[in-house]
């Protein structure tokens, strides 16, 4: 019995998609969690920065998230929230380039543009 060429086309393209994917550069950034009804907020920077706003999402959703001031204000009223990607850093052509310290300095400037003590 032969298979289904058509069916290993699709198998085929769907590996080839995956491998895309996981060889795709991570979008390193910097992201903010805005409470509206308060004006808090809360700055940080992270490697692959949708996956650390959507750990955020969740971990407020199930009453778990570690900051438990956060918490409690999500608790209130989780409408109130925005969850914002603020800036993504570009991939460099350079193997020795410090994304790390990059993602450190635009901390550092955007926490000064927007009045914050310490970033996290």
């Amino acid at each position: 019995m032969t298979e289904n060429p058509g069916r290993q086309r699709s198998a085929t393209e769907r590996r080839r998609l995956s491998r895309e994917a996981r060889d795709a550069f991570p979008p390193m950034g910097l992201y903010l969690v805005r409470d509206t009804a308060s004006g808090q907020l809360r700055l940080g920077s992270s490697r692959d920065v949708y996956a650390t706003l959507n750990r955020i999402r969740f971990e407020l959703r199930l009453g778990s998230h570690p900051d438990k001031a956060l918490q409690s204000q999500w608790r209130q009223d989780p409408a109130r929230f925005s969850f914002e990607v603020l800036e993504l850093v570009k991939e460099r052509t350079d193997p020795a380039f410090d994304y790390d310290e990059e993602l450190r300095t635009l901390l550092q400037l955007h926490g000064e543009e927007l009045g914050l003590g310490s970033p996290r």
